[in-house]
């Protein structure tokens, strides 16, 4: 690879799009899809669980979760991710890609349907095996995004490697679809066979017993999509990079390869001899890794970190803010299962709106705009329309507006998506070294589900009313919504302004945005050199 890169590698570069690109996205994206239902299908029956576990004999509002179950049941998940991230990432550079990827999905199977059949006879035993399974089940899906992201980097070309890695993380978007889908499905045929009385007219009878498979099912049927792409994970061979780059064995690299490419590649071992003599294989830690790329992982951290502060709240608190506008009418007046169908229509109204279509707007622009001007673009937005909702709040509260509030509201997920959502998973499966690419994105993402754990767990408290009155019970007064969106707002204006650390990466191969060029090839001037002066020093 010295001045001239591997034949396999530039194979890979220069590869025209193939049917092996597509099963390689369908395959990665298939765990996409699987986490982004796991994830988000909790916000759908949160207002269930506290009906079902938190009932008072005699309150005016039905049951809701306390605020430290609320809290631990949707963030719990995502401690795990975090978790997940940089325990996966960094195995991933250890062990190899493939290797760790089938155990990430085989943990996200299982902590599905352990989920769903969340024991006990009390609502204390049975939320916390409910958060027990959900912070495994998001351990599994934190190794799901460094090993995606770095297996469709390294598998695709650099001229469209931004939309293929864009489109397996598009499949997120299909994700949060079909949980609002198949919630709406699955309650209406509750509805239809269970009827009940609204909560006003009769609390007890408000809440059917049969509403406690609801959410079970609902849980439960995430593990199918991962289930059924085990087989196509195992049979994915290693990618070439870190074959050749990082396991240095060049033969295996140019057989898979070629197999996959349908064309005979050179193995040339000789050139991975020349790799193992470099000397600048510095490590994570390392004061040349923080020369190279240190500013570079701080860019990919600090903006994944505020786009999901700003991000996971607004998803996760759909409901609230729907709700808070009037959008969904007061839970007395529904019961309980219709309260998850009017939940998950909503979700899925804003899903399939504004964060499908801005998913797959950034595959088709990514490769032709770049990843700097689509993020820059994308928080500029997001910053606008964020303001634009809090400071006229008022205004959007009355029934005659509510509509606006909707169309601005599915704006800003529109631009999360077709920007920092997207840009934030592919850059950094791009700029840094083989060797450390799968650390690099497993901490850039883990700062990313900080930044979800502070909107999840901020924002439940944040967004309360001023009033305590009016407040959730068991929650203390907050800031209200309105300033809850002027916060999110200053939040997404410091994500535009990091971004500005983050390098552009369209059309480059990923040995030349790592630098791992210029190693070898330093290397080789510096061997030459070394050479040239052995040989013109006089005998004596």
């Amino acid at each position: 690879m010295a001045r001239e890169q591997l034949q396999v590698l530039n194979a890979l570069d220069v590869a025209k799009t193939q049917w092996y690109h597509f099963t390689a996205i369908i395959i990665a994206g298939m765990g996409f899809f699987t986490d982004a239902y796991d994830l988000f299908c909790i916000s759908l029956v949160t207002k269930l669980l506290g009906r079902i576990y938190y009932h008072v004999e005699g309150a005016e509002k039905p049951g809701t979760l306390p605020p430290n179950v609320s809290a631990a049941v949707n963030g719990v998940a995502f401690c795990g991710t975090l978790a997940g991230q940089l325990f996966f990432g960094w195995l991933g550079d250890k062990l190899g890609r493939k290797k760790v990827y089938g155990m990430t999905l085989m943990l996200m199977v299982l902590c599905s349907v352990a989920s769903g059949l969340s024991f006990g006879h009390t609502p204390k035993s049975v939320m916390a095996t409910l958060c027990f399974f959900r912070f495994w089940l998001g351990f599994g899906i934190g190794g799901d995004y460094p090993l995606s992201a770095t297996i469709m980097s390294e598998y695709a070309n650099k001229k469209t490697r931004g939309a293929f890695i864009a489109a397996v993380f598009a499949m997120q978007g299909f994700g949060i679809l079909a949980g609002g889908i198949f919630a709406i499905i699955l309650s209406s045929a509750f509805k239809a066979a269970f009827e009940a009385p609204t909560y006003e007219a009769d609390a007890i009878r408000s809440t059917v017993p049969q509403a406690d498979y609801l959410w079970r099912i609902i849980l439960m049927v995430g593990a199918l999509p991962a289930a059924l792409t085990y087989y196509w994970r195992m049979k994915m061979p290693e990618t070439a990079r870190y074959t050749a780059l990082v396991a240095k064995n060049a033969k295996q690299a140019a057989s898979d390869m070629s197999k996959v490419l349908q064309m005979d590649i050179e193995a040339e071992p000789q050139k991975i001899v020349q790799i193992e003599k470099q000397k600048s294989g510095f490590g994570l830690f390392s004061r040349e890794f923080a020369k190279r790329h240190g500013l570079h992982l701080l860019g990919t951290t600090s903006t994944w970190f505020l786009l999901d502060i700003a991000f996971y709240s607004q998803n996760l608190f759909q409901k609230d803010i729907f709700s808070a506008i009037g959008w969904i009418p007061s839970a007395k007046s529904m019961n309980a299962i219709e309260e998850v169908f009017r939940i998950a229509r909503a979700q899925t109204l804003i899903a399939l709106c504004s964060t499908v279509p801005g998913y797959w707007f950034t595959v088709a622009f990514i490769d032709k705009m770049g990843r700097f001007a689509i993020q820059l673009m994308g928080f500029f937005f997001m910053t606008v329309f964020m303001f634009a909702l809090a400071i006229p709040y008022d205004h959007w509260t009355h029934k005659d507006n509510r509509i606006g509030f909707v169309i601005m509201y599915s704006l800003t997920f529109f631009f999360a998506n077709f920007g920092p959502n997207a840009t934030t998973f592919v850059v950094p499966a791009e700029i840094f070294p083989a060797r450390l690419r799968s650390t690099c994105h497993g901490i850039s993402a883990a700062s990313g589900k900080l930044g979800a754990i502070v909107g999840a767990f901020g924002f439940l408290y944040l967004a309360q009313n001023k009033d305590k009155s009016k407040a959730d019970a068991g929650y203390p007064a907050g800031i209200g919504v309105k300033n809850s969106l002027i916060v999110l707002g200053v939040v997404n204006a410091l994500g535009f302004l990091f971004t500005f650390l983050v390098p552009e990466s369209k059309g480059k191969s990923l040995e030349e945005m790592s630098g791992e060029n210029e190693d070898n090839e330093a290397q080789e001037e510096t061997e030459l050199s070394s050479s040239t002066e052995r040989r013109t020093v006089p005998f004596p």
